[in-house]
């Protein structure tokens, strides 16, 4: 019997590949936006001031911070569920930040969620860098993927979802108290206890805070599953099947709607933090 000597790929060094074209490009844009919101969202968590905005009668709240469960120290945000500071805070951690309290969730939901997954894999871990180009070497035959430590916690992803659609009502609140002014049109303060319905630019930046949040949310894998995906058939289950599609609908363009939020939540942060500085002036609409 003839025989042939089939000689298998061997594996290639970090980054080695045959590709032409610019695979470490995707890569490279995820490391930079993923780093660059990381280091933000770090450094604004520990700022605890400038993160409210009442000038000119409106009331802004920044989305790192929300919900306010303390206020900081020497600030009165009127949000604040449990009112200032708390006593009990262990003076050998940095200064009290309200966003030490309410960050771990939504950071915890994108983290976890498996579109970030494959992105920061390939970006901060290459694993893999991309299609046919190596991998690093210190895995070795030890490689586990996500069935043990540490990995196994990105299955909690499904319990943050829970967390992540109580933050979107939270947001979508602090939009809607926005959108009410101490002031009249013209700046004139309106007696005590009153408020008039009106429209900043910072009403318009934290009313499409909600939105994107919940698209992104919304078409969320495990969430497609609890609205239906245990069914084996569709079949006779019309409002199953509807809130399914919707879901899938979004979740086609998760990746977009993922995106879309990471930067305006920052963008949100920046205008309530520069606005409430005294950097920039909010421009009331109407």
């Amino acid at each position: 019997m003839a025989r042939a000597d089939v000689h298998l790929p061997q594996p290639r060094s970090l980054g080695k590949t045959s590709r032409s074209d610019a695979w470490w490009s995707r890569p490279l844009v995820v490391f930079l936006g993923l780093g660059a919101f990381i280091v933000y969202g770090t450094w604004a968590a520990f700022q605890a001031t400038n993160y409210f905005y009442l000038g000119g009668g409106a009331d802004y709240l920044s989305p790192f911070y929300s919900p306010v469960l303390f206020d900081a120290a020497g600030h009165t945000s009127g949000h604040a569920w449990f009112g200032a500071a708390p006593s009990w805070w262990p003076g050998f951690l940095p200064a009290f930040s309200p966003a030490f309290l309410i960050l771990w969730a939504p950071g915890g939901f994108r983290f976890t969620c498996y579109y970030y997954r494959g992105a920061y894999y390939k970006a901060f871990w290459g694993d893999p860098l991309s299609c046919a180009v190596g991998e690093p070497g210190f895995r070795g035959n030890n490689y586990r993927g996500e069935r043990k430590l540490p990995l196994i916690f990105q299955n909690i992803h499904r319990y943050f979802l829970y967390f992540a659609l109580a933050f979107l009502v939270i947001l979508s609140y602090d939009a809607w108290r926005a959108m009410w002014f101490t002031t009249d049109g013209s700046g004139a303060p309106l007696p005590e206890g009153q408020k008039q319905f009106g429209v900043g630019v910072g009403t318009l930046v934290l009313l499409m805070n909600p939105i994107l949040l919940g698209g992104y949310t919304l078409g969320c894998h495990s969430l497609r599953h609890i609205v239906a995906g245990r069914l084996n058939r569709f079949t006779g289950r019309p409002v199953r099947t509807a809130a399914y599609d919707c879901v899938s609908c979004l979740n086609r363009r998760h990746a977009v709607w993922a995106w879309m939020s990471l930067i305006w939540v920052a963008w949100a942060d920046v205008y309530v933090r520069l606005a409430s500085a005294g950097v920039i002036n909010d421009i009331r609409i109407f």
